[in-house]
């Protein structure tokens, strides 16, 4: 499928995996909490079963070989190419469903994102109260 293709459908499926990805994430900067909200209150291609993904579905989707138009920036408005796959058009790191663990393997208020530019993983917390600015909800279902 090439890029016209997802952004007209809104979606696309990925052929490794069968789920399907939203074309694009909320395009603004989104707490952690408004970032599972978002995708469950997605209504998108005739489906209202969206979620979050998790940090294991987002690496699935990382290609370092893919230029994916996007945006980034601090207003939000430069162009940025990202590294994923399906031409999704992303505007920050993606938050995920998984949530970091502390010591004694409870949720520890924190969450995993991606970063599609560096292709890894991470779950920083970098300042109080934690930062979500280019922080995104790029949203998943089971395409089945």
């Amino acid at each position: 499928m090439d890029v016209s293709t997802t952004k007209v459908r809104g979606y696309w499926i990925d052929p490794a995996t069968g789920l399907m990805w939203a074309a694009k994430d909320n395009g603004k900067d989104v707490r952690w909490k408004k970032a599972v909200k978002y995708c469950r209150d997605l209504k998108l291609a005739g489906h209202s079963d969206w979620r979050l993904a998790s940090i294991g579905e987002l690496a699935s989707i990382y290609d370092p070989k893919a230029e994916a138009a996007g945006l980034a920036g601090p207003h939000d408005d430069e162009p940025m190419t990202w590294h994923v796959k399906g031409s999704l058009f992303l505007s920050g790191n993606e938050w995920s469903s998984s949530e970091r663990l502390d010591d004694r393997g409870r949720p520890s208020g924190y969450a995993w994102y991606y970063d599609f530019n560096e292709g890894r993983p991470d779950n920083d917390p970098t300042g109080f109260p934690y930062p979500y600015s280019l922080m995104r909800a790029l949203c998943v279902r089971s395409a089945h």
